[in-house]
């Protein structure tokens, strides 16, 4: 698991080795799923407008 881990940070985040093996395992992960996202591979549980976020009149 942890070679996969190092391939996407490294080849598919373009972070270098040292800068993965330091990183916070969950940190990784994020990147790792707005990478899938940002990319097509994966689509985001829910999709929320800024009108969703912040409500009118504030």
């Amino acid at each position: 698991m942890f070679i996969r881990l190092i391939y996407y940070g490294t080849a598919q985040l373009n972070r270098s080795e040292e800068e993965v093996w330091l990183m916070p395992i969950g940190y990784l992960m994020d990147l790792w799923e707005c990478h899938k996202q940002f990319t097509g591979i994966a689509k985001p549980l829910m999709e929320l407008s800024i009108d969703d976020v912040i409500p009118v009149g504030l």
